[in-house]
């Protein structure tokens, strides 16, 4: 009998430290934060359009979550500026919205032309790299635009109706720079513009900075504007080589 019990007390030792073990286990999952895996290590970087400089925070390489593609600069933000930045006249005086702004790099040089800038995001963490860059931007100009960021997931009617109703005039331009990565956010893209166009009744205008890394894509792409009534026209002369990939300005509008 006392050897029974004693292994009966074995098993129930070994019972409670596998449990303790499993909820140690358990402990350590949960006390892993997703912050953790997020590179926050910025730089200060100086860039170049035409005779304009901006200094902004963002990464030097890719993030390899998805959603976080936004901290740093792409190929199409540098086609996007170098054309508006030689044809300024764009913007001059003009209301501009910008969908999927990442770092704000766009927004905020069309801020020194513009009367009003809309920088948005989906992601917070890119969000607030974005309003840490407005931030630096509106210190360092002694009078600035209205420049503001706004948090916008493609597709999200309450949150577009809720910048629309801030901004009842509406915009002038939709800007976009090589946002076109995911073939199931194409959709919920063109969704998002049409909104924006027709609020306006066709006085908008939608300038895309596209660049091509899948032939699917670039019919993707084309397609889902026209099933949406938009014509698409490529700018004559944006055709270019931008980091080893095709870039060009697709300018949209209502049919």
């Amino acid at each position: 009998m006392q050897k029974e019990d004693e292994a009966d007390d074995t098993i129930c030792i070994d019972d409670h430290a596998r449990k303790m073990q499993k909820e140690d286990e358990a402990d350590d999952t949960i006390c892993l934060d997703e912050s953790f895996f997020v590179n926050r290590d910025y730089d200060l970087t100086t860039f170049t359009f035409g005779s304009h400089v901006l200094n902004l925070f963002c990464l030097r390489s890719a993030s390899t979550d998805y959603d976080l593609t936004g901290q740093l600069v792409w190929p199409g933000a540098v086609l996007l500026n170098n054309y508006l930045s030689k044809n300024a006249e764009i913007l001059d005086g003009n209301s501009v919205i910008e969908l999927g702004s990442g770092v704000g790099i766009t927004g905020i040089l069309c801020s020194r032309f513009c009367r009003e800038v809309v920088l948005t995001d989906h992601n917070e963490e890119v969000l607030e790299i974005m309003k840490k860059n407005i931030k630096l931007h509106l210190s360092s100009e002694s009078s600035s635009p209205a420049l503001t960021a706004e948090k916008l997931e493609w597709g999200n009617s309450v949150q577009i109706s809720e910048i629309l109703q801030k901004h009842p005039g509406g915009f002038d331009l939709v800007l976009g720079a090589d946002i076109c990565f995911q073939q199931s956010s194409i959709p919920l893209l063109f969704d998002t513009v049409e909104k924006l166009l027709r609020f306006q009744e066709g006085k908008c205008r939608f300038i895309l900075a596209y660049v091509s890394r899948a032939k699917r894509m670039d019919t993707l792409v084309i397609d889902e504007a026209v099933q949406h009534g938009m014509q698409v026209n490529e700018v004559h002369g944006t055709r270019s080589t931008v980091a080893n990939l095709e870039g060009v300005i697709f300018e949209i509008t209502l049919n």
